[in-house]
């Protein structure tokens, strides 16, 4: 069963060292994503006392991709189409080439991320994971970094890309690769700690600014 926080139990966690304590936090992925960019930022989520929700548009479970061949599957906690971003304080985005090449075609994906962004709440990408993150219209004025090869798709579409371990801008977090993983963590735990940013609603709102529906 999992826990339940209540406000002064969530406030006793945090004085201790927990800064996510009574915090949900989603973490969308497809077939196909890299599994250590999904594992070692969930650990360390859950270190910090948040609990974590795998959602997917696969049924059931999951599958992760392990340097150069399939790895293992994972117990998806939420399907996609019964995912509610109402429910969540922040979401994870991990990268892979399958994974958001696969999210970013898919209506429900594209709106559910673009939902974090209207409601200010956090969100933190890694590698590819902002490739789904150009067709939810939400990069434009934004500095970012990413894997290097989706460095022109995102110049492309508004962002400004810069090539650092880690890169936060009002909310949003974004990391290049694997490596940056320990950076990418300590900032998406900062920014999730913190909530909601004002900025995020302000770079969901140029999604109405050039970018077509889904």
């Amino acid at each position: 069963m999992k826990p339940r926080y209540t406000t002064k139990t969530s406030e006793r966690l945090r004085d201790e060292g927990a800064p996510l304590a009574g915090k949900k936090i989603a973490i969308l992925v497809a077939d196909g994503f890299e599994q250590e960019e999904m594992v070692a930022p969930r650990n360390a989520l859950k270190d910090a006392g948040a609990e974590t929700e795998i959602i997917s548009p696969s049924k059931g479970k999951v599958r992760g991709w392990k340097e150069a061949e399939w790895g293992d599957t994972f117990p998806v906690d939420v399907p996609l189409e019964k995912a509610n971003p109402d429910d969540y304080a922040g979401l994870l985005l991990p990268g892979g080439v399958m994974n958001p090449d696969k999210l970013r075609a898919n209506p429900k994906a594209v709106q559910f991320v673009r939902d974090f962004f209207a409601q200010g709440k956090p969100v933190a990408a890694i590698c590819h994971g902002p490739w789904t993150l150009i067709d939810a219209g939400v990069v434009k004025g934004r500095q970012m970094t990413s894997y290097h090869s989706i460095q022109r798709d995102l110049i492309n579409a508004g962002a400004k890309w810069v090539d650092e371990e880690v890169v936060v801008d009002m909310g949003l977090v974004t990391s290049r690769q694997p490596s940056d993983i320990p950076a990418f963590n300590r900032k998406m735990i900062e920014e999730f700690a913190e909530g909601r940013h004002i900025g995020q609603k302000a770079g969901a709102a140029m999604f109405d600014s050039g970018v077509p529906e889904i």
